[in-house]
């Protein structure tokens, strides 16, 4: 999984990105923020930053950063640029300037999930995984938190790096309540029971990513493995053949065909 894919930007789109924007322009409290009410500084930010995004996304990450710059000229307090400059610096391996911009982004907006999420992320991602996990309990506290299975799942994993199975297997059965058709988190959970030798609740959340058409070599390695855990010797060789099909070069098939079913 990608670091960008275990983050979340806090806008997916400009109109999102100026709405965020005013949460922090001091409006009344008897009605809702609107783009109408951000200044044009406000507004030269939010763009910048949302191209930030789509520069880093297509892999230009100078040019990314150059968009943020823009944004934080335009309005110094904007903490969504703050938020993706981290993310940024996180992805070029540049932890002390990704940190003091996660920090930065939360000191403005305390109450993103998001960036609480972000931030946890980049812990675990650095050997603090215990400093992590306040964090994605921070986010999971926003009632407005509008993925609240994202930071369960990252949770899960960082409890497993400091080998706290019990308190993964919350983590990740939480976030399957939440987002039951992610494959990230079925798969997690058929991982840990795979290890946990629970094969029976193994083969039921890895066979829902295998029916939902996943021609994943891990995912269909990790299926069969259950399978000949579990003696379904029918279910071994389909997903056998259905893993030369797709993947016949990978890894996985060549230890398949070596029969090291333990590795």
């Amino acid at each position: 999984m990608s670091r960008l894919g275990r983050t979340l930007f806090s806008f997916p789109l400009i109109a999102a990105l100026l709405i965020a924007g005013c949460a922090s322009s001091g409006h009344s409290g008897n009605e809702l923020p609107t783009s109408s009410d951000q200044t044009s500084a406000q507004k030269r930010a939010a763009i910048n930053t949302e191209l930030a995004v789509g520069y880093y996304q297509r892999g230009e990450k100078e040019v990314a950063l150059d968009k943020v710059k823009l944004a934080l000229a335009a309005d110094s307090e904007f903490a969504d640029a703050y938020s993706v400059r981290g993310l940024i610096y996180m992805d070029m391996g540049e932890n002390r300037l990704a940190e003091e911009n996660f920090q930065r982004a939360i000191r403005l907006a305390p109450d993103n999930a998001d960036f609480s999420n972000n931030y946890g992320w980049f812990l675990c991602q650095n050997g603090r995984a215990k400093e992590s996990i306040s964090y994605f309990e921070a986010a999971l506290k926003s009632r407005k938190y509008e993925s609240p299975g994202k930071a369960m799942d990252n949770a899960g994993i960082c409890s497993l790096k400091m080998n706290d199975a019990a308190a993964a297997e919350r983590y990740f059965l939480r976030a399957f309540q939440f987002d039951p058709g992610n494959p990230q988190i079925n798969i997690n959970l058929a991982k840990l029971y795979y290890g946990k030798r629970d094969y029976e609740r193994a083969n039921f959340y890895v066979g829902r990513v295998i029916q939902a058409g996943s021609s994943d070599a891990s995912v269909l390695w990790l299926g069969i493995k259950v399978a000949h855990k579990v003696g379904d010797r029918l279910a071994e060789a389909k997903l056998g053949t259905q893993l030369h099909t797709s993947q016949p070069n990978s890894i996985e098939y060549a230890t398949y065909q070596r029969g090291a079913f333990d590795e």
